[in-house]
């Protein structure tokens, strides 16, 4: 039963504000979807809501109030934005001394002000979760393939480095191969970073004809959870695959999986595990 009686999706760019739509459309549980144009996937305007640039917050939030929401979620991508060049509204205008303290400390700092200003005008904030509770990544390994010994000891490895990296704002995604720390992911996103393992000397890192190495991606220790779980989709899969690596491994209920079905489909294609590991795993090993 849900704990709110009509739900504002604020839908940034990717496929997982889709995923999110159709199942609230599938379970007709009340809904609005906040599109952040031009960001969101042109899918979302087949839903009941209405877009807005990323600068006018004040008007998207009286677009939700109108609509009768009393809960938001924020989901999607949304890339740092240059301030000069948005377009604020009133409203926007008055939350900027907020967003800007918060802008040098880091991007969770930022989505945390983000957050507070929705609360501040009566929205409660949850997290996507809780509204479609199967996008949380399950423990275990999820298709046919399972890492083995060697790979398990190169995803503990990398989630303790994505620990360390991400208690500093850094990042999700580590790229271990072998015990070597191949990448850390920063502002370039996981796509890029997983180009980049790609281009690396062949010594250090796998190929498609002989598979090497993992990417792990956890939450920041730092991390306001109800928004920006790391996120994998068959994409994640396929970039990961043409990297050389062997595996993608998550956090188990600390990521979200857009198309859970077609990531297994696509991994077991490739002949790679994506696996679910538990904090307690990773720090035992």
């Amino acid at each position: 039963m849900a704990s709110w009686s009509k739900l504002g999706v604020i839908a940034g760019g990717g496929e997982l504000p889709v995923v999110l739509a159709e199942h609230l459309a599938a379970s007709a549980q009340p809904y609005f979807i906040a599109r952040i144009t031009p960001m969101a996937d042109s899918a979302l305007e087949s839903h009941p809501g209405a877009g807005h640039g990323l600068g006018a917050m004040g008007a998207r939030m009286q677009a939700m109030r109108g609509a009768g929401c009393d809960a938001v979620v924020l989901i999607g991508q949304v890339a740092r934005p240059d301030i000069a060049t948005l377009e604020f509204d009133e409203a926007a205008r008055a939350m900027l001394p907020a967003l800007l303290a918060a802008m040098p400390q880091g991007d969770d700092a930022l989505l945390r002000a983000v957050l507070a200003e929705h609360e501040r005008v009566g929205f409660r904030v949850i997290g996507v979760e809780e509204a479609m509770a199967d996008l949380l990544a399950p423990a275990g390994a999820w298709g046919e393939v399972k890492p083995t010994p060697a790979l398990i000891k190169d995803i503990a490895k990398a989630a303790k480095v994505a620990a360390v990296s991400g208690a500093f704002d850094i990042g999700q995604g580590v790229v271990v191969c072998d015990g070597l720390v191949l990448a850390v992911e920063a502002q370039e996103g996981t796509d890029a970073m997983l180009r980049r393992v790609g281009e690396l000397p062949l010594p250090v890192r796998g190929t498609p004809a002989h598979r090497r190495g993992v990417l792990v991606k956890r939450p920041k220790p730092i991390q306001e959870r109800r928004v920006d779980l790391p996120t994998v989709g068959v994409r994640t899969i396929e970039t990961a695959a043409a990297a050389g690596l062997a595996g993608v491994a998550v956090e188990a209920r600390g990521a979200l999986t857009v198309r859970r079905e077609a990531i297994v489909t696509a991994a077991n294609a490739a002949g790679m595990f994506v696996y679910g590991f538990t904090p307690e795993e990773v720090d035992e090993t």
